[in-house]
Order: C-alpha cells, then structure tokens, then sequence
C-alpha cells in the first residue's frame, strides 16, 4: 500500500488585465456595461479554441473589476495552471491576440514570478531593465510586446516619468506614444517563439490512449473531455481520507467497465502513469498481470475510476437545483448564446440535434466557469457537475461496448523515455540556442574560440550584480587606457617618499578611484611621472625574479611554454628535454597562455565524464560547444599530438 501523504503542489497562477484606452473619464455605470461587453465579444471570439481545450486546473476566464486605489475598471483574469506550464502560454498567446483583434485594448500579464515575460527574455534586456524598476512597465498592445522605458535622466523626456509609472500613466504613455514603446526585435523575439505554433500547437499536447473505464466515466468524458483533468488531478493529489471512499465504489462500479478511448493532455497523462498504486481489495478493481497485452488500460482506467469517485465522494446527489439553473437564468447568458450564433460557433448545426445539443452544453459549462462570476458559490464543484451529467445524458452500457471494436489507435508514449540527447535538444529550442540541422556540435567546435571566448569573458567588467557573459563571439574587445591606469595607480603609492607610509586612503583617494572624468597627463609633475617609472621597474624586477623561482618548481614545470611548442615533429622525450632546459636555464621563455588555457579547459571538460559541469557550463553559455568523443580528450601534454 502506498505511503499515506498527501503531495504537496505550489498553486502557480498567472494573473492578466485588459484597459481600455484611452482612458478618459466616464460614468462609471456605462464603463461597467462597455466592459462586459467586451467580455461576451473575446469570449464568443475566441470560442473555438478556448471551449474544447483540456486546462489544467482552471480555464482562462474574465470578469469586470471597479476601479480602486488608483487602478481604473478593467478586465480581469485569474488560472491556476499548476503543473502545466503550457496553459500559462496559452493564456499569453490568448491575451496577445485578444490585443491584436481589439486594439483600444491593453493587457498586462504577470504571475507569481512577476513578470515572466522579461525572464523570458533575460538575455535581451537592456542593463537599465531590472525587477526593482519594470513594475508597470511591460504591456501588450495590437497584438505586439511593449516596455515603457526610464529616462537616462530625470527629466531627460517629458512624457516619462522619472520612477516606474502608475496604471494611468502607463496607459496614456501606450495610447500616445505606441512606436516609442515598443519592445525590441530581439526580446519579442524571444517572448514570440515561446508560445509559436499556436494554436495548431494545442493538438500537438494532447495524448490520446484506451482505458478500462466504468461506462458512466466514458459517457461523461463523451460529453465534457475537459473533465479528465479534474478526474487526473483527484487522483494524483489524494490523501488517506480521500481513499476511504475507493474502499468501497457507489458511483462507478468496477463490474460496468468498458474499453474507450480517452483524451489527456501529456501533462495529466504523464502525472497518471508516473504513480504506482494499487487499488484495495474491497474495491473490486483487479488489475491483470503487466504482462497482459491491454494491462496499461487497465491501470490509467483504475486510477481514473477512483479520480472520478474520489470527486463525486465529496459532494451528496441531492445538491441545490439552484446551482444546475445558474447558467440559463444569468442575465448574461441570452445575450452570450445570440452572441455564439452569429460568430457561427454552432457551424450550420440543426438547432434541436445531438451535435447541436453537445455544442450547447460546452458552451453552458464554459460560461458558467469563465465568464458568470467565476468564484460565485453558485458555480458547481466538478463532482456536482458529473453526477448532473450521470442523471441527464442516457448512455447504454451494451452500446458503449459495441464501440469498443472501432476505438481510434492509441498515440505513441515515447515521449515519457526521452534520451539525454532528445531531452537536450528539447532544452536547446526552450531556450531559443537550437543550432542548424546541418551542422553538428561535433563539427562547429573551435578551439581557438575558446581561447577567445575566455578571454573575452575575463576582459568583461564585472559589478556587484556578477560577472557578464559575452554575448556574440565577435564582439570588439574591451579597451584598455595605460595612461589612466598608472594615474590611478600614482594616485595609490604617492609621488614621492615625502608621502606617508599609510595603507589608508583618504576621501579624495576614493573619490577619484571612482570617478570617470580623465586625468591631463600633462599636468602632472616630472617628479611623479619618474616615480611611477621606477615603481614599474622594480615591479618587473620582481616579477622577473618570482618567475626564476617558480621555473625550479613543479608549478613551473607544469606550464607549456612557447619554446617547447617550436619543434612540433620532435618526439615527446626530446620535447621533454627542452622543457628541463628552458626551465633551469638562464633566458626565460615565454608560457604560451592561450595553449594552457584550452590544456586546462579540455581537461576539466573530460574530467566531467559527460556530466555537466563548470568547463562546459562556462563554455556553452558562450556558445561555444565541445565534442563528446572520448578521442578529442587530451590524454598527454598538449601540443605533443
């Protein structure tokens, strides 16, 4: 038997809010009935894709919600998406479009990470852009991203305000300046191929496969799919309590089951397959052997059955009538039906038939969770709403077994054993670094870009924020000013010896290391420019001598100097013998520091055993991409190959 705890899930939502623009003054009575007219237009607009489709937890839904503390009225929407983080770009795909068919709308969208879109785009944001200053910054608006920018200066422009902008401002910053606001190329971009493909993408996330379910389950998935979801998601979070009802089954009993075809999404079959249970006794579910050809129909039906009892188990048959009228008798309803009709939602049905019937109750369902008061305690439990369905669709038993011999095939589950090399490429187009199927990463990797790479990397000026990867291999290298730098530093040991011996700085001292203005070499005195000169000198000679100590040591024979790297064809005994000589000889040669550092680099990518680590982490963020072949390993001193 299975550990009694329940699995703890964090409730990831994602909020979003439509404003009319521009936004004047109005009665706040008319604004409310403009608004929720809006409401019945997106909903009837966006129907086909927003009805049949399988959500997670909650579908995307929208009210009118008054003005307050500086907010105006607007439009707003809450989902729990949960586990499935595509219902969240979903829903931004949605919000994008809502924009671009009704343009005197703007939306902002957010969720509990806040603004999920600029981390979307993290690599692409300017320096400025960070999340102390974007509150209220970020908006769609005609279907594209825009991002209020900050003035370099107070002031600087008059129509931005010198700290992050309220509601009000930001809508009337987008309704007069809409190209100045617009995000750049690179960051919608990055937010676009997130939610491409869209929305032939929604039946590219469905998984279709057969389940031994009781034939009351098969008839209420027959008429509203989405409810597997509720079904998946009672199972998948049970606790003990919740299991006493599946001791015994009232609702669906193991003897009516039926072989049918169901339709999850990958997220909720995925969650039903990863669990191991097995049912109690008392249940009458049986499972067959695993060996059994249709035992994984057995298993999801089972954990289905006691999703879909667990759900009923909570709520009694005899619930208030009040809430099955709720959708006919809301206001809104007549006005939303007329509304579906003339957007053709019901495709030249006979008003009366099966199919036209079918369409009805899908639309009823949708309004009565997205659009009439969606946390009204009207609202029915999913449990309420199966056993409505068991008490009001006829569905014979000896049918749904005839159906059994036409069942569509089962889609392949291959997806659930990915290999390392599909799961990294599956990472690589989520970030947006998928490389050209023509070339392989075998076959792009330089290794003399790494050696550019990390230098580049090191030339970069770190802050407190952390050090900055370079973006593009070829970016123009950070310059480097010698007449400051020995400013600054005579400004550290002093001019001369009447200075005083003191490690302190004084105020001016750090001031001036602060500062960016340049310093005029001319004004400088004679008697400082000599005493930097002479500090230099003794600096090298110091250096000089360290390296003659070193060159005796194992630290110093374990650089690859520039002058074992001249006889390439010699073998490795006579390379050997120049490196003790060059070592304890009198002329120091140079160490070939770009030879090193691809050595050292190498040689911890190998030491990773195809794991990741910090060499290849490093380098990948670069864009530089090593090989797996066990051949390219360094496996004696380089350069000796």
């Amino acid at each position: 038997m299975e550990e009694n705890m329940k699995l703890a899930t964090v409730e990831d939502t994602v909020e979003y809010r439509l404003f009319l623009i521009p936004d004047e003054p109005r009665d706040p009575e008319k604004h409310k009935q403009i608004l929720q007219k809006y409401i019945e237009r997106i909903m009837t607009q966006f129907a086909p894709m927003l009805f049949p489709y399988i959500w997670q937890n909650q579908p995307f839904n929208l009210k009118y919600k008054p003005g307050k503390g500086g907010v105006p009225a607007h439009l707003f929407g809450m989902t729990k998406f949960g586990d499935n983080i595509e219902d969240e770009w979903f829903i931004v795909y949605i919000v994008k479009q809502i924009t671009k068919e009704f343009p005197e709308l703007v939306a902002r969208i957010e969720d509990n990470d806040g603004e999920f879109l600029l981390i979307e785009a993290a690599d692409f944001l300017p320096k400025w852009l960070d999340p102390d200053n974007s509150t209220n910054r970020v908006f769609f608006c005609h279907g594209e991203l825009c991002i209020i920018p900050a003035p370099r200066k107070p002031g600087a422009v008059s129509w931005l305000p010198t700290t992050p902008p309220t509601i009000p401002q930001a809508l009337n910053i987008i309704s007069t300046h809409p190209e100045k606001v617009l995000a750049s190329e690179s960051i919608r971009a990055a937010v676009n191929r997130r939610i491409r493909g869209y929305p032939d993408k929604i039946q590219a996330s469905l998984h279709r496969a057969h389940c031994f379910l009781p034939a009351g389950i098969a008839a209420v998935l027959k008429q509203q799919p989405r409810l597997v979801a509720a079904g998946v998601q009672a199972f998948y979070l049970r606790d003990p309590i919740d299991l006493r009802a599946c001791r015994i089954f009232k609702t669906f009993l193991p003897e009516t089951r039926i072989m049918t075809s169901v339709t999850f999404t990958k997220c909720l079959y995925a969650q039903l397959m990863q669990q191991k249970f097995m049912p109690d006794r008392r249940s009458g579910y049986k499972l067959p052997a695993p060996s059994h050809p249709q035992y994984r129909a057995h298993e999801l039906g089972m954990k289905l059955a006691h999703g879909f009892e667990i759900l009923c188990s909570k709520c009694s048959p005899h619930f208030s009538d009040s809430k099955k009228s709720a959708v006919t008798t809301s206001p809104l309803w007549a006005g939303f039906l007329e509304s579906l009709k003339k957007n053709d939602y019901f495709k030249g049905l006979i008003e009366g038939s099966a199919q036209y019937q079918e369409r009805v109750e899908m639309a009823k369902n949708y309004f009565q969770l997205s659009v009439n008061q969606p946390e009204s305690s009207l609202t029915m439990s999913p449990g309420e709403e199966i056993l409505t369905l068991l008490q009001t669709i006829p569905f014979d038993i000896e049918m749904l077994k005839k159906e059994e011999a036409d069942l569509p095939p089962e889609d392949d589950d291959q997806w659930l054993d990915l290999s390392p090399d599909q799961l990294d490429q599956l990472l690589e187009e989520a970030a947006g670094k998928k490389e050209p199927e023509s070339v392989s990463k075998e076959e792009s990797y330089d290794l003399t870009q790494v050696s550019k790479s990390m230098k580049a990397f090191i030339s970069k000026v770190s802050t407190h924020k952390g050090a900055e990867l370079p973006r593009e291999p070829s970016e123009a290298p950070i310059t480097f000013d010698a007449d400051s730098f020995l400013n600054y530093f005579d400004k550290i040991l002093g001019p001369g010896p009447q200075e005083s011996d003191s490690d302190d700085l004084d105020e001016e001292d750090f001031e001036s290391l602060d500062s960016d203005d340049n310093v005029d070499l001319e004004t400088q005195e004679h008697g400082g420019e000599a005493s930097v000169k002479g500090t230099l000198d003794d600096l090298k000679s110091y250096m000089a001598q360290m390296d003659q100590e070193l060159a005796h040591t194992s630290i110093g024979k374990s650089f690859t100097t520039q002058k074992q790297m001249e006889p390439l064809s010699q073998t490795t005994k006579s390379n050997s013998d120049e490196e003790d000589s060059g070592a304890g000889g009198s002329v120091m040669t140079p160490v070939d520091v770009d030879l090193n550092l691809v050595s050292n680099i190498l040689e911890s990518y190998s030491c990773q055993a195809g794991l990741a680590g910090p060499a290849s982490n490093l380098l990948q963020s670069m864009g530089v991409w090593l090989p797996d072949d066990a051949e390219h390993r360094p496996t004696s001193k380089p350069g000796k190959d």
